[in-house]
């Protein structure tokens, strides 16, 4: 996995880390958190430059669940129910992701770059769904912004140890998301419960 991270990085640059992350969202088979993380190592190595790295990851993403969306718009869900399975999108991902989307709406296009098996497909629902690309990119592109800097922020901090936070979060990224997400939803209600007291 290393070996490849490193071709892409040394043989293509920041373009790399944009034709890399579009695949990825669309649905190819790439370690897209992982790839994030190792991009935040090679700025604390020196290898990128936090900036540029964090632009060419949120033009990457954008460019991605652009695509994704457009794909939806123009061949709605038998697509991903006759190519899902080849770019390993299952049924069970399709049917949960739908679900979240049918409940969360707007709010999933956000959250769902953090959740393993959704970002690959809510842009594909936004569409299926009828929203409107303005509406759509309100969202998902403050999704794509938060997610590519959360991400290669972690790598840079974590430096040398990036590996292990890779393997956290590719292990356990399933409880850690909601779980985050929890807590600051009930922060959030408990903060406006005593602003309404005050």
């Amino acid at each position: 996995m290393v070996h490849h991270l490193n071709v892409l990085i040394n043989h293509y640059g920041y373009l790399g880390i944009i034709l890399a992350l579009i695949g990825g969202i669309i649905g190819l088979p790439l370690p897209d958190e992982i790839l994030l993380i190792y991009i935040g190592y090679n700025v604390f190595q020196g290898r990128l430059s936090y900036i540029p790295s964090i632009a060419c990851a949120i033009i990457g993403i954008i460019c991605g669940i652009s695509l994704s969306y457009l794909l939806g718009y123009m061949f709605g869900l038998p697509l991903l129910n006759k190519y899902g399975p080849k770019v390993h999108i299952t049924e069970k991902k399709i049917e949960f992701t739908k679900s979240l989307f049918s409940k969360f709406g707007p709010y999933i296009l956000i959250i769902g770059f953090f959740i393993p098996g959704v970002r690959h497909l809510t842009a594909y629902f936004a569409a299926i769904n009828k929203y409107s690309y303005k509406k759509f990119s309100m969202y998902a592109f403050v999704g794509a912004i938060l997610w590519g800097f959360t991400f290669i922020t972690l790598g840079k901090i974590f430096g040398e140890e990036w590996d292990k936070v890779a393997s956290i979060f590719a292990k356990y990224s399933l409880v850690i998301f909601p779980s985050a997400l929890l807590i600051a939803t009930i922060f959030y209600f408990v903060w406006r419960k005593r602003l309404s007291t005050n």
